[in-house]
Parts: C-alpha cells; structure tokens; sequence
C-alpha cells in the first residue's frame, strides 16, 4: 500500500533552522521520494517503507530540539505524481 506524508516540524525555540535542516537531510539519504516547499515536506512510497523511516527520523528530530511540534497528514496513495485540474 502506497501512502502520501504531509510533515511540518516546527521547534519552539529560536535557532531552529539546523534541527529542521537535518530532518529534510535525513529524509532525502533515504532514498524515498521527498518534496520540500516553504511549508512543508511531502514523502512518498510503501506504507512499511515510510514509517519505518519516519519512526527512525521524527524521534532523532525530537532528540535535537529543545521543545517542538510536528504535524503529519498521511493519504492513503501515492499522489507524488499529482498536477492540479485547473
């Protein structure tokens, strides 16, 4: 089963451009299928696949920030390949 991850990390502290720097890194050296835009990282690919590495990755962001939040939306396809309609 394919899936689509929204993230949105956001440190509650200043000097947080190098945890987030780090988070998108360790999502690219993963070999799945990342997006970055201003306001958020998509990736791509098997649902084991990608939570395997999200569980690895959002645990060692968490470890590297003092306080945080990080939002996630998942869609149940792979919508990697999505151009809009209109």
């Amino acid at each position: 089963m394919n899936i689509s991850v929204e993230l949105t990390l956001t440190p509650l502290h200043d000097d947080y451009e190098p945890a987030i720097i780090h988070f998108i890194k360790k999502l690219r050296a993963s070999k799945l299928k990342v997006l970055e835009n201003p306001l958020s990282t998509q990736v791509y690919g098997d649902y084991d696949a990608v939570m395997q590495v999200l569980t690895v990755e959002i645990k060692e962001a968490f470890e590297l920030i003092e306080r945080g939040v990080l939002q996630m939306k998942i869609v149940k396809s792979d919508r990697y390949d999505y151009e809009p309609h209109f």
